[in-house]
Order: structure tokens, then sequence, then C-alpha cells
């Protein structure tokens, strides 16, 4: 009975707000607006579109001025830009022609250098292989190394061994000194 009486008490409530939104309960009457009033508002609203419309013209007229002269300002923004620009392009050109002649510089001091090295190396070995020529020479000149029977060390050698053979004392000794 209970549920019976729960359905019906909802199917109620439902069928209220279905049929029976409750906008309908916050309808306020207004008060009646004669034409005279109407008219005033109008004239009013007219009044202020038209102190609009001139604030707007004189706006657009101020607008307009400033923005000229902030395109003259720009303009001459940009022009101080690449003045600065151009200046720092010819320092950088400055700048590089300076490192190439401090590049050409060190290469010339390095080929001088080299150059120095091999000269001084030429003038220091030609007298060592002058004297060394100067020494074949002599050698040559003293040992006689192109006669037939040998050099001439080994000539005497054999001419001291030949008397060795003759004389005891003298094979002694040459025998101490390992010649014999």
């Amino acid at each position: 009975m209970k549920s019976n009486l729960l359905n019906c008490v909802m199917i109620v409530f439902i069928f209220l707000h279905l049929f029976l939104p409750v906008s309908l309960w916050a309808v306020e009457i207004a008060p009646r607006i004669s034409d005279r009033e109407i008219i005033e508002k109008l004239a009013v609203l007219e009044e202020g579109q038209k102190a609009l419309r001139t604030e707007m013209k004189s706006g657009q007229e101020a607008l307009s001025i400033r923005l000229s002269d902030l395109r003259a300002e720009m303009k001459s923004g940009q022009e101080a830009l690449n003045k600065r620009l151009d200046d720092l392009n010819k320092r950088q050109d400055d700048s590089n022609n300076t490192m190439l002649v401090l590049f050409g510089s060190l290469i010339t001091l390095i080929v001088a250098l080299f150059g120095y090295i091999a000269w001084d190396r030429r003038t220091m070995v030609k007298p060592v292989i002058e004297q060394v020529n100067r020494l074949e020479r002599k050698v040559l000149a003293d040992l006689d190394l192109e006669h037939s029977d040998g050099s001439l060390l080994r000539r005497q050698l054999e001419a001291l061994r030949q008397y060795a053979g003759k004389n005891p004392e003298f094979a002694e000794i040459l025998r101490r000194l390992a010649l014999l």
C-alpha cells in the first residue's frame, strides 16, 4: 500500500513538473510605457549615438596622426639600425683582414724558419764533408791501397815478420803484441 501511494505521489509530481512549468509562476507584470516615453528614450539614444560617432571620428583622426608618427619613428629607427649594421659589417671586414694578415705573417715566418734550418744544416755539414774527403784522400795516399801486393800496412807487417824469422828476440816482441 505504501508503494502504491508512493507511486501515485510520484506520478502527480512528474505530471505537475511536465505540464505546469515553474517559470509560469515567476511572471511579473510590467508597467505600461507610454509612446511619449519611448520617443524620449529613442531621442536620448540617438544623441548618444551621434556623440559616439563624433568621438569615433576624432579618435580615428588622432589614431591616423599617431600611426603616421609611429611610421616615421619606425622608419628612422630602421635607418639607424641599418647604419649600425653597416658599421658592424665594416668592423667585421676589418677584423677578417687583420686575421688574414696575421695568418699570412705566421706562414711567412714558418717558411723562413724552415729555410734558415736548411741553410744552417748545409753550411754546418759542408766543412765536415770537406774534412772527411781530405782525410779519405790522406788515408788512401798513406795506405797505398791500390798496390798489387796489398796495402802499405800489410806490406810493412810482412817485412817485420820476415825480419822476426831471422831475429828471435824481435820475434818474441811481435808474439807479445799478437802480430806474429
